[in-house]
């Protein structure tokens, strides 16, 4: 296996690690990032490829494309450079927090390529067709304060406040019903895919299923009798 291709799946097998012993499962695309970026080292792998066979059958992004099936949700706290390959990563979490002196950006047409994790097609759907165009098409990078201003990034803290912050947010996420949770994520990213019709009757049918839980009946019986719900996840 090449050191690049080793080093994606390491990043994808850690993601899937963690949401398997916890309850949320938390991404830090930055670390990845730097070390995509050491010396250059994966720019020189992938310069070594010659043919259409060499980069199909590495296929970097396989242990990425993953987290994107994960039912319970990943939060990205970026806390430094998110480019190329890290900032396809981030994007394919559920919410991105980001430190104040974070960048994001897709620079893979100064190397005479394109992004092949998602980038043309994540990014346009995050930030509009305008915005990313000028990213892609520039290999320009945004700042954190950009990155948030167009709706890429959830909320931008000070860089020592930036993981506290993530995992409150991730430890309320958690103390909600995870079977809820989950559905609520199905149903966000269903609407990607989905006509605004058929996206609302995908939801309406969530909506109703939840009034066979155990969850839906404890957190409505909770509301009334003033008191803190007892979620049984089922």
């Amino acid at each position: 296996m090449s050191t690049l291709s080793h080093l994606f799946r390491n990043v994808g097998k850690t993601l899937i690690a963690q949401a398997c012993r916890s309850e949320l499962a938390f991404a830090a695309p930055t670390r990845s990032t730097r070390l995509l970026s050491t010396a250059g080292a994966d720019i020189k792998e992938m310069q070594a490829m010659e043919s259409f066979s060499d980069v199909y059958n590495a296929n970097f992004s396989l242990a990425w494309d993953r987290v994107t099936k994960l039912k319970k949700p990943v939060l990205a706290a970026v806390n430094g450079f998110a480019l190329g390959g890290g900032c396809e990563l981030a994007m394919m979490c559920d919410i991105i927090y980001a430190g104040e002196k974070a960048q994001f950006g897709q620079p893979e047409i100064t190397l005479g390529t394109i992004p092949g994790a998602g980038g043309t097609q994540r990014l346009t759907h995050a930030i509009g067709k305008s915005k990313a165009m000028e990213m892609i098409l520039t290999g320009n990078r945004i700042s954190a304060q950009e990155a948030e201003k167009a709706g890429l990034v959830s909320k931008v803290f000070p860089p020592d406040q930036l993981v506290n912050e993530a995992v409150k947010t991730a430890e309320k996420m958690a103390s909600f019903s995870k079977t809820i949770v989950a559905i609520c994520k199905e149903c966000v990213n269903a609407s990607y895919n989905m006509t605004l019709t058929e996206g609302l009757h995908f939801e309406k049918r969530f909506f109703n299923a939840t009034f066979s839980t155990h969850d839906r009946k404890e957190g409505m019986t909770a509301f009334v009798e003033k008191r803190a719900p007892d979620f049984k996840d089922c």
